[in-house]
């Protein structure tokens, strides 16, 4: 699927079955199609559970050829995470999207010398084992850098490479807990609270892709790779904003306060009349303007506290009821009709049904379709963000596991002969 395009056929596969490596293709030049824009670099995808992964994933969305090397009987256990259809799993469908599923048992010699091989010819490997697995394995920064100098590892750990919590297993939900995020989130009497999905690794993974992207821009001036370390519990503190800051300079620990802001205000969900919720932002002074014109409470707008979003903030409760008894009195479609004609900022607030059937996603192709010989026709997010040149795309869906060993051991130049040796000795 081009990205973000009105769907497309992608690129075509081999007789085989099996995708072709992602690089540029004669076929496309052919048409006049440009490569993507990572064409010809080549991802070697060792990490699980979900940053590395999903940083290969992004990657591999703009046309780098990625490798993806799980554990010959321990396959990365987002296959088996979530809901599945007829025994696949549907988030490995996402996850390992545009990648080239092998197995190696990194922990055997003959894995080990595998993954050396495919390591010189690599631009990137993205690797998430506890600092040192790799170091005991002979797998280290001074063997991959000694195998190829402009290799570029990327190093994705809860804790980091280093420091007193640098042993410890590490998930994103740690760092949920520990960047303050759980703290700030949810009613103000109520507990703190953690997302239902995957939030620090997410931000960890885009992070992780800028970061590698950043390296090898590095690698362009000097020719040498390097190392790439980073930690879950740091990228979510960047996004969750001055936090250190107020602490630091005015002792200023952040509340919980359910969906208010302590910036600007009326900032909640609100119930319509007919049940339905919507959402409504005021960051901007002339907006929160119109939005008291709106609902009939133009008098608000005189108070001196009005003029500053934490003046209104300070006022939530004032605001809230004026917006939460106009809301009440009209429908959804009804609200939605006025705030557009006000020009004030609302949404409604969406479930996936909502996602899946609204036309502005519709029209972006945000929910984009992929072939898939396993499944069928399968729906899933598209591509990242629209570059009108050189557009990345989804060329397939997640492939069973070990999908690709053959054709890329084969590609290494081992023969048949040799992997099957390798295969009955463990290390496939």
């Amino acid at each position: 699927m081009t990205a973000h395009a009105p769907s497309s056929p992608a690129p075509g596969q081999p007789e085989s079955g099996r995708p072709a490596p992602a690089q540029p293709n004669p076929a496309e030049a052919a048409t006049g199609r440009p490569a993507p824009p990572l064409a010809g670099l080549r991802v070697l995808d060792l990490a699980t559970l979900f940053a590395g992964p999903l940083a290969a994933t992004v990657l591999g969305d703009f046309g780098a050829e990625v490798i993806k090397i799980e554990h010959p009987t321990r396959p990365d256990p987002s296959r088996g995470h979530g809901p599945a259809k007829d025994g696949v799993g549907l988030w490995w469908k996402l996850l390992g999207r545009n990648k080239r599923p092998i197995t190696l048992d990194l922990s055997t010699p003959g894995g080990r010398d595998l993954l050396l091989r495919l390591a010189a010819g690599a631009d990137v490997i993205i690797e998430n084992f506890r600092p040192g697995t790799l170091e005991r394995w002979g797998l280290g920064w001074e063997e991959l850098s000694a195998a190829n100098p402009r290799l570029v590892l990327a190093r994705v750990t809860g804790f980091g490479q280093f420091g007193p919590y640098s042993h410890r297993p590490g998930f994103g939900t740690l760092a949920e807990a520990m960047s303050g995020f759980a703290a700030v989130t949810g009613e103000p009497d109520g507990p703190p609270t953690l997302p239902p999905f995957g939030l620090a690794d997410s931000i960890a993974a885009l992070a992780t892709a800028y970061a590698v992207m950043t390296a090898l821009s590095g690698r362009a001036g000097t020719g040498r790779g390097q190392v790439v370390d980073l930690a879950i519990i740091e990228p979510i503190l960047t996004v969750l904003g001055p936090g250190p800051l107020w602490y630091d300079q005015l002792g200023y620990v952040q509340p919980r306060t359910g969906n208010r802001s302590r910036n600007n205000a009326p900032r909640n969900t609100y119930r319509t009349a007919d049940g339905s919720w919507l959402a409504v932002s005021t960051s901007a002074q002339s907006i929160a303007e119109r939005v008291m014109r709106l609902v009939g409470r133009p008098e608000l707008i005189d108070e001196p506290w009005f003029t500053t979003g934490s003046g209104r903030a300070d006022h939530a409760g004032v605001l809230d009821d004026a917006v939460g008894d106009w809301m009440a009195r009209h429908t959804r479609e009804e609200a939605m009709a006025e705030f557009e004609k006000a020009e004030a900022a609302v949404a409604p607030v969406y479930d996936i049904r909502d996602v899946m059937a609204d036309p502005q996603y519709h029209a972006l192709d945000t929910i984009t379709e992929v072939p898939d010989p396993e499944l069928g026709p399968l729906r899933m997010q598209n591509v990242l963000f629209r570059l009108s040149e050189t557009p990345g795309a989804i060329r397939w869906a997640g492939r069973p596991h070990g999908a690709d060993t053959d054709s890329v051991l084969t590609e290494l130049g081992l023969s048949g002969t040799e992997i099957a040796a390798l295969r009955s000795a463990g290390a496939l």
